[in-house]
């Protein structure tokens, strides 16, 4: 089973000395004129062949040393930038603060003064009339884009059944929801949609 440290056992053999002392060890080798023996607790000891007699095996298994297991620290929880104010507002206007932070990844990856080709700004990526409408005098503003980014997605999703065409809708307009009856045909829109389910596990 991976990850367990387990303890093995080993045969070991008794080294028979010509004194009659006996030593059991894990196993030994002849160098030259030298027997080197392998010692039980690690390590090797040399000596003259004529210091022992014989080598028989030790009935008695013993357990084989185990390594100390090293545990790694846990890996450190992805930090997620503006977690406290998306948190909040997510709260107060009853809308998941998941999809509001997968939302923002896929709109702008956090970047607060990222700006799209056709006008979008800011952390959940504003266009202009909706800023207006939801009051954000400034989209560069972290807070004052979340706060109009989350009510819009609120209004967007009490007025469409699912959170596909929620999604869909804050990211090809309501109008097109409405005229396609459904999410638009559109590869952005399409993509857009199915990266934001993706995080979300869905």
């Amino acid at each position: 089973m991976t990850g367990l440290a387990l303890a093995t056992t080993a045969r070991a053999e008794l080294a028979f000395f010509a004194d009659g002392h006996t030593l059991s060890i894990k196993g030994h080798r002849l160098d030259g004129d030298t027997l080197v023996l392998s010692l039980r607790s690690g390590g090797e000891i040399t000596c003259e062949t004529g210091l022992i007699t014989q080598f028989a095996p030790d009935e008695v298994p013993y357990p084989e040393p185990v390594a100390p297991r090293v545990e790694l620290p846990p890996a450190a929880a992805e930090v997620v930038p503006y977690a406290d104010l998306i948190d909040a507002v997510s709260a107060a206007n009853d809308v998941s603060p998941q999809l509001v932070r997968a939302v923002i990844k896929v709109e702008s990856n956090y970047q607060e003064r990222a700006r799209s080709p056709k006008g979008a700004m800011g952390l959940m990526q504003l266009m202009p009339d909706t800023a207006r409408r939801f009051a954000v005098t400034n989209p560069y503003n972290p807070r004052e884009n979340i706060e109009g980014g989350i009510k819009y997605l609120k209004t967007l999703l009490d007025r469409f059944p699912t959170v596909s065409l929620a999604l869909a809708a804050y990211n090809a307009g309501e109008a097109a929801v409405e005229r396609f009856r459904g999410i638009p045909p559109y590869a952005e829109t399409q993509s857009y949609v199915a990266q934001i389910l993706h995080i979300l596990g869905q």
